[in-house]
């Protein structure tokens, strides 16, 4: 799902490689776009993405994070958190704030234009990620170091069965993907995730803030979006695109509801691992 990059800007990639987000692409390009033209940010960028797996969240982080840093992920402007990997233990709560406020104030007085991914957010402990507000709002200096040039993407399961109700009740009323808006979903995503007590952002002050640019909701995928994502994989693998591979990868995978069997229940996800099970 990569490769392109070099030669391709961030919207060409994202409208050759991601599959089926219409309203991703949009809202990403937008709010890139307007953020690196604005040579005096009031506050730093702070994106959340919200949807279930497999429809996207990692690839177009990833994907964002290639274009605006030389050496992508590896890049050393670049800095990911997992709660799993990083953030294990409840009962370690307090040291993990002092650790991560001291990781981001080091990394931005280093390098004022630097990336932070937070993975999993639905598996952040509550009350962690407070100790990052001071650097995501408009204040001018904080610690005093100027951080208004910084990208913060937290991306999260949370609100991703209520985007995919949502969007099955959408195309029952026959109305199409593309004509799927952010008004149509804020709401369900901001009961799902801000108001959950389970969830990382609960009752943070980044809510009641307002401190995150945009709300991106990731839709769930459909069978011909499965089948893009199987033929983008054959060519990423140097293997022939053959329809009947395709079509044997596409009906491998479990689609809900049980009735209709429209969304893929993994998304893309097990695609990759799937395709030597059929060649």
């Amino acid at each position: 799902r990569a490769g392109h990059a070099g030669s391709c800007s961030l919207e060409c990639d994202l409208a050759v490689n991601l599959v089926g987000q219409p309203l991703v692409r949009q809202q990403v390009m937008k709010g890139v776009r307007e953020f690196l033209e604005n040579r005096n940010p009031v506050k730093p960028l702070v994106m959340s993405f919200h949807g279930s797996t497999g429809t996207g969240k990692t690839f177009v982080s990833s994907m964002l994070i290639r274009h605006l840093f030389q050496g992508g992920l590896q890049s050393p402007y670049v800095h990911q958190f997992s709660p799993i990997v990083h953030f294990p233990h409840a009962e370690r709560i307090e040291q993990y704030k002092e650790n991560l406020k001291r990781w981001i104030q080091g990394n931005l007085t280093h390098c004022g234009r630097s990336a932070f991914l937070f993975e999993e957010m639905d598996k952040m402990h509550p009350g962690l990620i407070d100790v990052i507000i001071p650097f995501l709002g408009p204040s001018w200096v904080v610690y005093g170091t100027n951080y208004r040039k910084a990208i913060f993407i937290f991306i999260s399961n949370a609100g991703g069965e209520q985007i995919n109700e949502m969007t099955l009740d959408l195309w029952r009323a026959h109305k199409d993907r593309e004509e799927i808006s952010l008004q149509d979903l804020e709401p369900a995503i901001s009961k799902a995730v801000f108001e959950n007590p389970q969830s990382g952002f609960w009752k943070s002050g980044i809510i009641k803030e307002h401190l995150i640019d945009l709300v991106v909701p990731f839709l769930p995928l459909k069978r011909h979006h499965v089948k893009q994502c199987v033929v983008s994989e054959l060519v990423q693998q140097g293997l022939e695109v053959r329809p009947g591979v395709v079509q044997e990868v596409a009906d491998s995978i479990l689609y809900f509801p049980e009735e209709e069997k429209i969304f893929s229940s993994t998304g893309c996800k097990t695609v990759a691992s799937r395709i030597s099970f059929f060649l």
